[in-house]
């Protein structure tokens, strides 16, 4: 490309120089030969970029769709040029990746569908899940509950503004413990999936959940293609855990539950207008997140928590879907 462009300004300047020889003065034809020079190597250099930043352009969109998601993204291979080997290697890393995203979710889907039958380890889980919710909840309060009551009688002899105080505060928490149990109970009912397609499972439990908690909830169904039963198995799940996240966390009014999908993947969206939190005062593994991301990632997927002080908290988690490859043109 260098030579070329040397090439075609000198012939330019040569040519110059012998047409216009008889018209122009010594130092014209110099400056006029320059500038010859000068617009030819910058018309081969625009040139030769706009090539160059077109192949960068397709190599840049391929990984962008395969960053998000996309393993089934090809580049072209037809053409001579020094980035075929390029796109070569990147069509052959997408194909491996393409090949175990199927395999990672054909094993996850198969593991989800084997422990959903096995009846003895779901109870085995569930009850383990359980047993931590009430130690970190219920448990607590009636035992703040049983402090408080047992230092009443003392407080009414001594100080009875405060013992109204310390009442008030024993029907808050027994008001509290009540809900938490509420809510227990509502979880031990049968599966709720069983049945059912997920949205007509949601459809029914959701609007429960939420008015048992005194939320006030939306339910969106963007969902286009129908999922398997490994994949609404998993997101029923996670859609309980993040809502019972909710409650015991957010202190929220209104949340949101939005199930959508985009040609490459399922999104399972619910933001909340709770108090939120900062990302680096919470505790590893609090908010259920470690949970949420265990189901998500036997599918292949993810799950992230967004949330800031005073702003409200977004749970957001991607499945991704699998098809047939194709390429970009």
């Amino acid at each position: 490309m260098f030579v070329l462009a040397s090439s075609v300004s000198l012939l330019a300047a040569v040519l110059f120089w012998n047409l216009m020889g008889d018209y122009f003065g010594h130092a014209e034809l110099k400056i006029g030969a320059i500038i010859i020079v000068i617009l030819v190597s910058a018309a081969f250099g625009y040139w030769a970029a706009q090539r160059f930043g077109g192949r960068l352009d397709i190599l840049f969109l391929a990984i962008k769709q395969a960053v998000n998601g996309n393993y089934e993204v090809r580049i072209p291979e037809n053409g001579s040029n020094s980035f075929v080997q390029l796109y070569r290697e990147f069509n052959e890393l997408s194909k491996n990746m393409e090949e175990k995203m199927k395999l990672l979710q054909q094993l996850g889907e198969e593991k989800v569908l084997t422990e959903s039958a096995s009846n003895e380890a779901a109870v085995l889980e569930e009850r383990k899940r359980m047993a931590r919710d009430l130690h970190d909840t219920v448990s607590q309060q009636l035992f703040a509950i049983h402090m408080c009551a047992s230092s009443l009688p003392k407080l009414l002899e001594a100080d009875a503004a405060r013992a109204a105080s310390v009442l008030e505060q024993l029907i808050e928490m027994s008001n509290l413990a009540q809900k938490q149990m509420r809510n227990f109970i509502a979880q031990l009912r049968p599966m709720e999936l069983e049945g059912k397609t997920l949205q007509e499972a949601l459809d029914k439990w959701f609007p429960d959940y939420c008015r048992q908690n005194k939320l006030q909830g939306l339910l969106e169904w963007r969902l286009n293609d129908q999922l398997s039963e490994a994949k609404e198995h998993q997101l029923f799940l996670i859609v309980q855990e993040a809502m019972a996240n909710v409650v015991k966390h957010a202190k929220a009014n209104n949340c949101t539950l939005t199930l959508s999908d985009t040609e490459r993947q399922v999104v399972m969206m619910l933001s909340d207008d709770g108090a939120g939190f900062k990302a680096d005062e919470v505790r590893r593994g609090s908010y259920g997140l470690s949970t949420m991301q265990e189901r998500a990632q036997k599918l292949g997927g993810a799950a992230e928590i967004i949330s800031k002080l005073g702003s409200g908290t977004r749970v957001r988690v991607t499945i991704p879907k699998i098809y047939r490859g194709e390429q970009i043109r």
